[in-house]
Protein backbone atom coordinates (compact mmCIF):
# COMPACT_ATOMS: atom_id res chain seq x y z
CA UNK A 1 0.00 0.00 0.00
CA UNK A 2 1.20 3.39 -1.08
CA UNK A 3 1.55 6.43 1.81
CA UNK A 4 -0.31 9.25 0.88
CA UNK A 5 2.68 11.16 0.54
CA UNK A 6 4.24 8.68 -1.90
CA UNK A 7 1.34 8.49 -4.15
CA UNK A 8 0.90 12.86 -3.96
CA UNK A 9 4.66 12.44 -5.08
CA UNK A 10 4.21 9.50 -7.56
CA UNK A 11 1.07 11.78 -9.05
CA UNK A 12 3.20 14.68 -9.64
CA UNK A 13 5.59 12.69 -11.24
CA UNK A 14 2.74 11.53 -14.15
CA UNK A 15 1.84 14.95 -14.49
CA UNK A 16 5.66 16.08 -15.12
CA UNK A 17 5.99 13.15 -17.21
CA UNK A 18 2.86 14.28 -19.09
CA UNK A 19 4.22 17.60 -19.48
CA UNK A 20 7.08 16.20 -21.37
CA UNK A 21 4.75 14.42 -23.38
CA UNK A 22 3.24 17.48 -24.51
CA UNK A 23 6.28 19.43 -24.74
CA UNK A 24 8.20 17.08 -27.10
CA UNK A 25 4.79 16.84 -29.18
CA UNK A 26 4.57 20.75 -29.48
CA UNK A 27 8.40 20.06 -30.27
CA UNK A 28 7.53 17.76 -33.04
CA UNK A 29 4.80 19.37 -34.77
CA UNK A 30 7.12 22.90 -34.85
CA UNK A 31 10.07 20.43 -36.07
CA UNK A 32 7.13 19.57 -38.52
CA UNK A 33 6.82 22.55 -40.18
CA UNK A 34 10.18 23.82 -40.75
CA UNK A 35 11.94 23.44 -44.30
CA UNK A 36 13.96 20.24 -43.81
CA UNK A 37 13.39 19.11 -40.58
CA UNK A 38 11.00 15.59 -40.83
CA UNK A 39 13.55 13.78 -39.16
CA UNK A 40 13.69 16.23 -35.78
CA UNK A 41 10.15 16.10 -36.14
CA UNK A 42 10.02 12.34 -36.24
CA UNK A 43 12.71 12.47 -33.54
CA UNK A 44 10.31 14.29 -30.82
CA UNK A 45 7.36 12.45 -32.32
CA UNK A 46 8.92 9.44 -30.94
CA UNK A 47 10.20 11.23 -27.38
CA UNK A 48 6.50 12.13 -26.81
CA UNK A 49 5.38 8.51 -27.59
CA UNK A 50 8.20 7.68 -24.46
CA UNK A 51 6.93 9.81 -22.20
CA UNK A 52 3.50 8.68 -22.33
CA UNK A 53 4.67 5.15 -21.82
CA UNK A 54 6.52 6.51 -18.60
CA UNK A 55 3.42 7.92 -17.49
CA UNK A 56 1.26 5.01 -18.05
CA UNK A 57 3.57 2.91 -15.89
CA UNK A 58 3.35 5.13 -13.50
CA UNK A 59 -0.18 5.40 -13.29
CA UNK A 60 -0.35 1.90 -13.51
CA UNK A 61 2.31 1.44 -10.46
CA UNK A 62 0.05 3.49 -8.36
CA UNK A 63 -2.86 2.07 -9.09
CA UNK A 64 -1.27 -1.82 -8.66
CA UNK A 65 -0.36 -0.38 -5.14
CA UNK A 66 -3.70 0.83 -3.52
CA UNK A 67 -3.54 4.06 -4.37
CA UNK A 68 -5.07 6.47 -6.86
CA UNK A 69 -3.20 7.10 -9.93
CA UNK A 70 -5.07 11.32 -10.96
CA UNK A 71 -4.77 11.99 -14.95
CA UNK A 72 -3.07 15.49 -14.85
CA UNK A 73 -4.37 18.72 -16.48
CA UNK A 74 -1.88 19.81 -18.79
CA UNK A 75 -0.70 23.58 -19.46
CA UNK A 76 -0.37 24.90 -22.93
CA UNK A 77 3.28 24.06 -23.98
CA UNK A 78 5.78 26.29 -25.63
CA UNK A 79 4.85 25.64 -29.17
CA UNK A 80 6.99 28.10 -31.17
CA UNK A 81 10.98 27.72 -31.26
CA UNK A 82 13.34 30.63 -32.18
CA UNK A 83 16.18 28.29 -33.72
CA UNK A 84 16.48 24.17 -33.63
CA UNK A 85 19.78 25.10 -31.43
CA UNK A 86 16.72 26.52 -28.54
CA UNK A 87 14.92 23.61 -29.24
CA UNK A 88 17.29 21.59 -27.99
CA UNK A 89 18.03 23.43 -25.05
CA UNK A 90 14.93 23.30 -24.03
CA UNK A 91 14.91 19.47 -24.25
CA UNK A 92 18.06 19.21 -22.30
CA UNK A 93 16.57 21.60 -19.58
CA UNK A 94 13.25 19.34 -19.62
CA UNK A 95 15.32 16.07 -19.43
CA UNK A 96 17.72 17.63 -16.31
CA UNK A 97 14.38 18.61 -14.56
CA UNK A 98 12.72 15.20 -14.71
CA UNK A 99 15.65 13.47 -13.31
CA UNK A 100 15.69 15.81 -10.32
CA UNK A 101 12.57 14.74 -9.99
CA UNK A 102 12.83 11.14 -9.68
CA UNK A 103 16.07 11.51 -8.01
CA UNK A 104 13.94 13.06 -5.04
CA UNK A 105 10.84 10.46 -5.49
CA UNK A 106 14.01 7.58 -5.23
CA UNK A 107 14.89 9.63 -1.59
CA UNK A 108 11.00 9.97 -0.36
CA UNK A 109 10.95 6.25 -1.28
CA UNK A 110 13.86 5.23 1.09
CA UNK A 111 13.06 7.93 4.22
CA UNK A 112 9.78 6.24 3.71
CA UNK A 113 11.00 2.71 3.69
CA UNK A 114 8.97 2.32 0.43
CA UNK A 115 11.71 -0.35 -1.13
CA UNK A 116 9.10 -2.02 -4.04
CA UNK A 117 8.71 2.24 -5.19
CA UNK A 118 12.25 2.61 -4.81
CA UNK A 119 13.17 -0.64 -7.01
CA UNK A 120 10.49 0.41 -9.38
CA UNK A 121 11.91 3.92 -9.64
CA UNK A 122 15.48 2.28 -10.54
CA UNK A 123 14.05 1.51 -13.95
CA UNK A 124 13.65 5.53 -14.56
CA UNK A 125 16.58 6.67 -12.85
CA UNK A 126 18.61 4.59 -15.82
CA UNK A 127 16.13 6.11 -18.19
CA UNK A 128 17.03 9.48 -17.34
CA UNK A 129 20.62 9.17 -17.31
CA UNK A 130 20.29 7.67 -20.84
CA UNK A 131 17.79 10.60 -21.64
CA UNK A 132 19.86 13.07 -20.46
CA UNK A 133 23.06 11.66 -22.51
CA UNK A 134 21.31 11.80 -25.22
CA UNK A 135 20.25 15.72 -24.98
CA UNK A 136 23.65 16.37 -23.91
CA UNK A 137 24.83 14.25 -27.24
CA UNK A 138 22.55 16.25 -29.68
CA UNK A 139 23.09 19.61 -28.05
CA UNK A 140 27.28 18.95 -28.43
CA UNK A 141 26.34 17.94 -32.39
CA UNK A 142 24.62 21.27 -32.91
CA UNK A 143 26.77 23.58 -30.97
CA UNK A 144 29.68 21.54 -33.24
CA UNK A 145 27.46 22.32 -36.67
CA UNK A 146 26.62 25.89 -35.58
CA UNK A 147 25.12 27.40 -38.74
CA UNK A 148 26.51 25.19 -41.24
CA UNK A 149 23.36 24.26 -43.61
CA UNK A 150 25.18 21.06 -44.66
CA UNK A 151 25.39 19.88 -41.15
CA UNK A 152 22.23 20.24 -40.60
CA UNK A 153 20.97 18.46 -43.22
CA UNK A 154 23.46 15.57 -42.14
CA UNK A 155 21.97 16.01 -38.13
CA UNK A 156 18.35 15.55 -39.23
CA UNK A 157 18.97 12.61 -41.72
CA UNK A 158 20.86 11.08 -39.12
CA UNK A 159 19.12 12.08 -35.35
CA UNK A 160 16.88 8.73 -35.34
CA UNK A 161 20.19 6.95 -34.95
CA UNK A 162 21.95 8.91 -31.79
CA UNK A 163 19.41 7.49 -29.39
CA UNK A 164 20.96 3.60 -30.73
CA UNK A 165 24.04 5.36 -30.41
CA UNK A 166 23.89 6.53 -26.86
CA UNK A 167 21.59 3.13 -25.27
CA UNK A 168 24.68 1.47 -26.60
CA UNK A 169 27.23 3.78 -24.83
CA UNK A 170 28.44 5.49 -27.73
CA UNK A 171 28.68 9.59 -28.62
Amino acid sequence: MLSKSIQDALNAQVGLEAASSQAYLAMASWADIQPGLQGVADFFYQQSDEERVHMLKLLKFINERGGFGVVPELKQPIITFLSLKRAFEEFLTHEIKVSESINDLVHQALQEKDYATHNFLQWYVSEQIEEERLARTLNDKLELIGEDKSGLYLFDRDILNYRAQVARGGK
